[in-house]
């Protein structure tokens, strides 16, 4: 079976803990785009673990993992990530981790750039809001044929290989030095950067595409873990405050290097409520007062995974989250973090938008977001702790119209729901 697991929203719905249970039946467990500018948070009876590059899977020593082409890479923050893992315990080993030899290395010039540019544009208040890690530098030189891919780590004594390095960074300098008024870039440092990275990744970095290919062929359980989601997909995203590759389920298979195949079941995961992370229109925030919000970043602990930063919070979005769900084309909803809203005597549901005196129930992704208004609609809270239920019957009886509630604005039904942060405080909804 292939399953892709993917975001309603605009990321940080829960994918990780979604992956991890999942995992429990998977041969692997594949990440098909995105970099470090994004984290899943899993939490298990061996502690927090916070994971940027790797996939969720890893927590599951049976399972092998795979880093896929669609993605960028920076080895700098990938090893530093395998030695916090194995710190906690956590086995990694080339026969439990394999890289795409086709995947986009994530240069140190790249995450340079990204910073420069950031704070150029943050001096006219025209940020993206970006994570600084340099990915959609990463992403734009893959397209322009100016970086590498993990495989050529492996010929840096190739000819070829020094060459296009050479080319690189006399195209890099140009920028550097002319638009930053930055110190150029030698060819010796960035060769150097590469063979110390060589010498560490070389063992894991294989064609997976020949792997997964044959275990699909097999019939084995792959597993598709998506970073962010279908608000920040570069296509069909909030567009420029989007990220910089496909967060969809269509991308998945691609991004992973079996583009022959296709996923067999897409499950989409969507927050009890709304978040987001950098900026653009989010019209959520307005649907609230900021004591209700404050109250719910803090009782949802939202924070970044990947940036610490504080999280930009709200109610449930209906109208965002049917367009999301058009995008991910999900059979299977798993609705997360809803023992979050368990203090609220009262909560508030965004069920359209009103456009210039319109309304509207259709997401808009052009200018007209900026001037959306939130249409509210509110449902009675339950004031209780719901960690402890485990089926349907155990929740109030106000949960479970709010939940109703939310299958009637989205159009379809919700398979799974987490009851709490541990691995186990979830239930299935039958």
């Amino acid at each position: 079976m292939l399953t892709a697991v993917t975001g309603i929203n605009w990321g940080d719905e829960g994918k990780g803990r979604v992956v991890d249970l999942l995992s429990e039946h998977a041969d692997y467990v594949v990440r098909y785009q995105g970099g470090n500018n994004a984290g899943h948070t899993v939490v298990t009876d061996k502690g927090k673990f916070v994971l940027n590059l790797l996939p969720s899977g890893i927590l599951h020593p049976e399972v092998v993992c795979v880093l896929g082409n669609g993605m960028v890479i920076d080895p700098d923050h990938l090893r530093h990530e395998i030695e916090m893992m194995r710190y906690m315990n956590v086995k990694i080993s080339p026969e439990n981790l394999k890289i795409s030899e086709k995947a986009t290395v994530c240069m140190p010039f790249h995450v340079r750039q990204d910073v420069l540019e950031e704070e150029r544009l943050s001096k006219t208040g025209e940020a993206f809001g970006s994570t600084k890690r340099g990915i959609a530098y990463a992403y734009g030189d893959k397209y322009m044929k100016k970086t590498l891919r993990m495989g050529d780590l492996l010929y840096l004594d190739s000819e070829v290989i020094k060459k296009r390095i050479a080319m690189i960074v006399e195209s890099k300098n140009l920028i550097l030095e002319k638009v930053y008024g930055q110190k150029p870039l030698s060819v010796e440092e960035v060769m150097d950067w590469c063979k110390g990275q060589a010498e560490f990744l070389k063992p894991y970095i294989t064609d997976t595409g020949v792997l997964l290919e044959k275990a699909a062929a097999e019939g084995k359980d792959i597993l598709f873990e998506a970073q962010l989601g279908a608000l920040r997909d570069i296509d069909y995203g909030i567009y420029p405050y989007t990220s910089s590759s496909s967060t969809i389920a269509a991308y998945a298979t691609i991004g992973a290097g079996i583009p022959k195949r296709k996923p067999e079941r897409v499950v989409g995961v969507m927050k009890a409520y709304s978040t987001c992370v950098g900026e653009g229109p989010f019209v959520a925030e307005k649907a609230a007062d900021g004591e209700w919000n404050d109250k719910l970043r803090k009782a949802g602990n939202e924070f970044g995974a990947a940036t610490g930063r504080p999280r930009r919070v709200g109610p449930f979005d209906a109208v965002a989250s049917r367009y999301g769900l058009q995008c991910q084309n999900a059979g299977d909803i798993a609705l997360t973090k809803l023992d979050v809203l368990s203090s609220f005597e009262k909560i508030p549901v965004i069920t359209g938008y009103r456009v210039n005196g319109k309304l509207i129930t259709d997401f808009p992704t052009n200018v007209l977001l900026d001037a959306a208004k939130p249409e509210v609609e509110m449902l009675d809270g339950w004031n209780c702790d719901i960690s402890y239920c485990r089926n349907w019957n155990d929740l109030p009886e106000n949960a479970k119209k709010y939940i109703e509630r939310i299958e009637e604005l989205i159009g379809h039904s919700i398979y799974l729901v987490s009851t709490g942060a541990k691995r186990d405080e979830y239930l299935l909804k039958e």
